[in-house]
């Protein structure tokens, strides 16, 4: 399999990226933030997972190695295709899905096109395990604790996944009221 890939940046669209490598340019998909990180003729590198298909051969990137593990695990709940373990990933970081997939809460998941209740459960259950014994439950990243309905508020309002995740970033922990975190995630919208 190739497991990295290294080179300049000649194309970026909204779901690949091309880079050349001795003179053959990669299509590679990735992750609208791996995406935006990206910029044209930058030497690059990539994390791969190829995924061979009866039609397709597709390339998918990731700009760190854990990323791409916790793409593999996801990949191999019954049900979930790359394109959708890209979409999971887009939603937070791996330490933010980690502790949302160890502790059960299925509502993250959801936020995936395509991905249902069901569905998120099953990778819940398949994958809790494996997750759990990687990182500290008790540690539950901010973003976790009550900001789903933050989140949910914000995104009715107009803004980005991107924008509402690196804002519940900076809103104080001692802030623990659902109306408290929303007024201070909209005063800090505001001074973007």
């Amino acid at each position: 399999m190739i497991s990295h890939i290294r080179g300049p940046v000649v194309e970026i669209t909204d779901k690949y990226v091309v880079i050349e490598t001795n003179g053959l340019g990669y299509r590679v998909f990735a992750t609208t933030d791996t995406l935006r990180s990206l910029a044209l003729d930058v030497e690059t590198k990539l994390y791969t997972y190829l995924a061979i298909r009866e039609d397709a051969h597709e390339l998918y990137g990731f700009l760190s190695s854990g990323e791409r593990e916790l793409f593999e695990m996801l990949i191999s709940v019954s049900g979930i295709g790359p394109k959708s373990g890209l979409g999971i990933l887009g939603l937070a970081s791996i330490d933010l899905l980690s502790h949302a997939i160890a502790s059960g809460d299925t509502g993250y998941l959801t936020k995936v096109s395509g991905i249902g209740r069901k569905t998120a459960e099953k990778i819940v259950i398949e994958l809790r395990d494996k997750l759990a014994s990687r990182i500290d439950i008790g540690k539950r990243p901010m973003e976790l604790r009550g900001s789903g309905d933050v989140m949910d508020a914000l995104k009715v309002l107009g803004y980005s996944e991107r924008e509402i995740r690196e804002v519940l970033g900076h809103i104080p922990e001692d802030i623990t009221d659902t109306n408290a975190r929303l007024k201070h995630a909209l005063k800090l919208l505001g001074r973007n």
